[in-house]
């Protein structure tokens, strides 16, 4: 009898200690999401809020007014905003695709065991570290029109000079070709550390079936680093629609606006002309495209990721 007793007694005493446990443990489980969670609403959820807010209003002298769908009227209507669509969307098609065809090939050619492959990954990361305002400089020199080195070597191999800047397509290639030799390393190590983690059994198997290495790679290797690359193109979509410090540099968003991509617009937008709501309104409809492409690829590759 006793004993029934003293245990009744203690239940409530353990549960009360398991409450305490309980409660300790959620306070240290805030204390190390904490300052994620804060940094998150701080740099990421609060100027996203911001931007959708100030996207509906009309930058003033005395303030921010409410203008609806105003600025949007106004982009709908500005040929700047479609022109610098155009761009960018050119500019993120070219560069993904480029990226991703040299970075793979690269990583197919050095996955075969050459000697050297881990001084070539050493030496290829370096763009990678480089600001690309510094990068676009050195593109300036490299397609320097007067004397650079590229339109020295066509000279002498007897072909006419490129007008690498001052013409609106070939600026286009020229920022195309220095995004491309600063990101091309990133899918290359990537592709290869996904290349070298397809188990060797398999493509022992698949070489008894096939003695083609493009049917041995799209029916064995590809199927198995498909999530990888999935990540690299979503990756490198929303770095080439954030593009802005290599045609601020190498040419300025010229010749006229012929290499303004959207972010270049919304720097003009805010900082030169001051109009905030109107840049807001760019950086919405930005958002919102990187978004649909984020979600129809993710559907697309679903079952990679599955």
């Amino acid at each position: 009898m006793g004993e029934a007793v003293a245990e009744e007694r203690s239940r409530p005493a353990s549960a009360a200690a398991a409450r305490v446990r309980r409660r300790r443990d959620e306070l240290r489980a805030w204390g190390f999401t904490g300052p994620g969670v804060l940094w998150v609403f701080a740099f990421t959820v609060f100027p996203l809020v911001r931007t959708v807010v100030l996207a509906f209003q009309r930058t003033t002298l005395y303030g921010n007014k409410f203008a609806g769908f105003g600025n949007f009227v106004r982009l709908w209507k500005d040929y700047r905003f479609w022109t610098g669509l155009r761009v960018t969307l050119v500019f993120v098609v070219c560069s993904v695709a480029a990226t991703l065809l040299l970075g793979t090939i690269l990583a197919l050619a050095l996955n075969r065991g050459i000697r050297g492959t881990r001084y070539f990954r050493a030496l290829s990361i370096l763009p990678m570290f480089a600001a690309p305002i510094a990068l676009g400089y050195l593109g300036l020199t490299i397609f320097y029109e007067q004397g650079g080195p590229v339109n020295n070597a066509l000279v002498r191999l007897g072909l006419p000079a490129v007008r690498w800047l001052s013409d609106g397509r070939w600026g286009v290639v020229s920022i195309l070709s220095v995004d491309v030799w600063q990101w091309t390393p990133f899918v290359f190590l990537v592709v290869l550390a996904a290349l070298q983690s397809v188990p060797p059994e398999l493509l022992d198997a698949g070489r008894l079936e096939t003695d083609s290495s493009w049917v041995l790679f799209t029916r064995v290797t590809l199927p198995l680093i498909r999530a990888p690359l999935g990540t690299v193109i979503i990756l490198r979509i929303v770095e080439a629609f954030k593009v802005f410090d290599i045609p601020f540099t190498l040419t300025n968003g010229g010749p006229g606006i012929a290499t303004r991509t959207l972010t270049y617009n919304v720097y003009t937008s805010a900082l030169r002309n001051q109009d905030f709501g109107y840049a807001a309104s760019m950086a919405v409809v930005m958002l919102a495209l990187v978004s649909i492409a984020a979600v129809i690829f993710y559907r697309l590759q679903r079952g990679a990721y599955e």
